[in-house]
């Protein structure tokens, strides 16, 4: 398997974050506290998983970094849309994101809604104007949008919110991690397949290994808000539990969920066979959506 560590990730998050500090710099006329407020939602420190999924599944089916970058600043800007408005008041009311104060307690509630607003507009531009072939841009502007919309990761934070009046339950808590966290994980993957041109059995593969990949990841992330600290974390943990969230811990215990989780990285690395050594990277990544710590 290919040698693989955090640092790289670390890495690219570290070299795509200029590349996209430097696109926003060269945006129009924005209004200065709005533009603020999604420079601070969009470039605060994260993983940058989704992008970095994105990239190398795009190198995989032979495009290049370059290629990848519509496809992974668009799905970032999604994600960060995401969590801007999940933190709202009137949906998780969280305080601490990636470390900091979240935009509306660094900002208000009027601004942190519109930087929302702002970013997922901006993720469909980006996809619309700097993918150049038409055909292929089109074709990641409704992949995205699939993945985003109400049958995605917006109809996922709806059940998550309803799911908190409901007793625990395993089936409703993977229907919400199927849409909320795994929609755009399987969205990043095959934007970069898309991206760099690859066939369609390739979308498939890859978008299967997100699939399973984001399953993982979020049944980690229900695992830490139980067993980690915010220091760690970087954002509140415990609070699943306070707000009845449906959760992998919740519905079916630690051990059960950690089984769980490995399961569905091993799902993950199955759906790599066809692509050879090659796919080396992702398989080594996909060990570490369990395994990390933060």
């Amino acid at each position: 398997m290919a040698d693989w560590s955090p640092e790289r990730l670390k890495e690219f998050a570290a070299s795509f974050d200029r590349s996209l500090e430097a696109y926003l710099a060269s945006c129009g006329d924005v209004p200065p506290r709005l533009g603020e407020a999604v420079r601070y939602s969009v470039l605060a420190p994260g993983k940058r998983m989704r992008p970095y999924l994105a990239t190398r599944c795009c190198e995989l089916v032979g495009g290049s970094v370059d290629d990848a970058w519509p496809a992974a600043a668009a799905v970032e800007c999604v994600h960060a849309f995401s969590l801007v408005h999940d933190d709202l008041p009137a949906m998780d009311n969280d305080d601490l994101r990636r470390g900091r104060p979240t935009t509306h307690k660094k900002f208000d509630e009027a601004t942190a809604i519109l930087a929302g607003d702002a970013l997922v507009a901006l993720a469909f531009e980006i996809l619309a104007t700097k993918v150049p072939d038409a055909a292929r841009s089109v074709a990641m502007v409704s992949e995205l949008a699939g993945a985003t919309g109400w049958s995605g990761m917006i109809g996922g934070q709806s059940a998550d919110l309803f799911g908190e009046r409901e007793p625990a339950s395993l089936e409703r808590t993977r229907y919400i991690h199927e849409r909320k966290t795994g929609k755009l994980f399987t969205a990043a993957c095959r934007l970069g397949a898309l991206a760099g041109g690859g066939d369609g059995d390739e979308v498939e593969r890859l978008g299967a290994f997100g699939r399973h990949f984001g399953h993982a990841f979020q049944i980690a992330d229900d695992l830490l808000d139980v067993t980690a600290d915010a220091g760690s974390v970087g954002k509140a943990v415990g609070k699943d539990a306070i707000a009845g969230k449906q959760t992998y811990p919740r519905s079916v215990g630690i051990d059960v969920s950690r089984e769980a989780a490995d399961q569905a990285v091993a799902s993950a690395i199955d759906a790599l066979d066809s692509l050879g050594p090659a796919a080396d990277e992702l398989r080594s990544l996909a060990k570490f959506a369990v395994f990390r710590n933060y």
